[in-house]
C-alpha cells in the first residue's frame, strides 16, 4: 500500500491530447474519462493523473498554463491532493472492466473470467503507454480492422503500426492475420510496454517493437511497402507525414487513420488525397473519427 498523489482537471475534448501530453512525466499513471452528465461539462473530459511521488506544484502549474495556451482555452482549474496509503494499481486495474469491440476482446489481467467464445482476445493493462482500449481512437481503430479483417480483398503481409503505444492495435492486428507486424514508437517506454504485451499475450514472434523515428527509420523502410498501416495519433502528425505514408503504402494497401477529432477530419483527410489516397470508411464515436484510405493497385505510389 502506497502513498498515493491525485492531480484532477476537466478539460473539453479537443484539449485532451494536448494535455496528456504536458502531463506525461508529471504523474505516474493518467486516466481520461468523458463526462457524460449534461450542463456546462458536456463535451467535457475528467484527467486524473496518479502518482505516488508528491508532484511539484510549480511544474505542474506551468505544464497546465502551456498547455491551456496551445489549446486556445482558458486555463482550467487544477486540484493536487494527497491521498494516503492506497493500492493505486490494483484500483486502477479494477477502472477497466473487459471490453468487446467487434470481434476482439480486450481485458486486463486481473479479470479471471474466460474470454466469449469467438472472440480475438488481448490482455492490455492500462499502463505507462497509451491503448488500454477505452479510448474512442483505439476503439475506433479496432473496428476499422474488424472490418478490414472481412475485406477479402486485404490479405495483408506486411503490417505496420506506426506510434504503437501499448501495441493494441499491433496484436489485434496479428490475432486477425496471423501475420507479422512491425511496431515503432519514437517513445522508449511505449516500445518496451508493447515488447511486455506481446510476450504476455504469446505473440512475440508476431510482435516485433521497435524505437523508430516515424517513417524515416531504418527498420521502417526496410521493412516497407505494407499493406496494412495503423496510425493512432493525432491530426497534426498525421497530416504531417502523408507523404511518407503514403511512400511505404503498398499498392492496394490500406491506412487506419485516428487520433483525430471530427472537426480536424477533412483537414487530414485531404492530405492524403493530395497523394492518390481515397476514402474507404469513416468512423465516428463521441467526437472522435477514424478514418479508412486505401490505394487502388492501378495507381503508383506518389513521389
Amino acid at each position: 500500500m502506497a502513498e498515493t498523489w491525485r492531480i484532477d482537471l476537466v478539460v473539453p475534448a479537443a484539449a485532451v491530447a494536448v494535455f496528456e501530453t504536458a502531463l506525461d512525466g508529471l504523474c505516474d499513471a493518467l486516466l481520461c474519462f468523458e463526462i457524460e452528465t449534461p450542463g456546462p461539462a458536456q463535451g467535457h473530459w475528467r484527467m486524473e493523473g496518479l502518482s505516488e511521488r508528491a508532484p511539484d506544484p510549480n511544474a505542474l502549474g506551468l505544464a497546465v498554463a502551456l498547455a491551456a495556451r496551445a489549446a486556445a482555452i482558458a486555463e482550467p482549474p487544477v486540484t493536487l491532493e494527497r491521498m494516503g496509503p492506497r493500492d493505486w494499481l490494483r484500483d486502477n486495474l479494477a477502472a477497466f472492466p473487459p471490453l468487446t469491440v467487434g470481434r476482439f476482446h480486450l481485458r486486463g489481467s486481473h479479470v479471471t473470467d474466460p474470454p466469449p467464445p469467438g472472440r480475438h482476445a488481448l490482455i492490455v493493462d492500462a499502463a505507462t503507454a497509451f491503448g488500454s482500449g477505452e479510448h474512442p481512437t483505439t476503439r475506433g481503430c479496432l473496428l476499422a480492422l474488424d472490418a478490414l479483417s472481412h475485406d477479402g480483398a486485404l490479405r495483408p503481409r506486411h503490417v505496420l503500426d506506426m506510434g504503437c503505444g501499448t501495441g493494441v492495435l499491433a496484436m489485434a492486428a496479428a490475432r486477425a492475420w496471423h501475420r507479422p507486424v512491425l511496431a515503432v514508437d519514437v517513445d522508449d517506454e511505449a516500445v518496451r510496454v508493447a515488447r511486455d504485451n506481446a510476450r504476455r499475450n504469446g505473440l512475440a514472434t508476431h510482435v516485433r517493437a521497435l524505437r523508430a523515428d516515424g517513417f524515416q527509420g531504418a527498420d521502417v523502410r526496410a521493412a516497407g511497402p505494407f499493406d496494412l498501416i495503423l496510425a493512432n495519433i493525432l491530426a497534426r502528425p498525421l497530416t504531417a507525414m502523408a507523404p511518407a505514408a503514403a511512400r511505404a503504402l503498398a499498392p492496394g494497401g490500406r491506412i487506419v487513420l485516428s487520433g483525430l477529432l471530427t472537426a480536424q477530419e477533412t483537414r487530414v483527410r485531404n492530405a492524403y488525397a493530395r497523394q492518390g489516397l481515397h476514402l474507404r470508411q469513416r468512423l465516428v464515436i463521441d467526437t472522435w473519427t477514424t478514418l479508412i484510405m486505401g490505394r487502388r493497385r492501378d495507381r503508383s505510389t506518389p513521389r
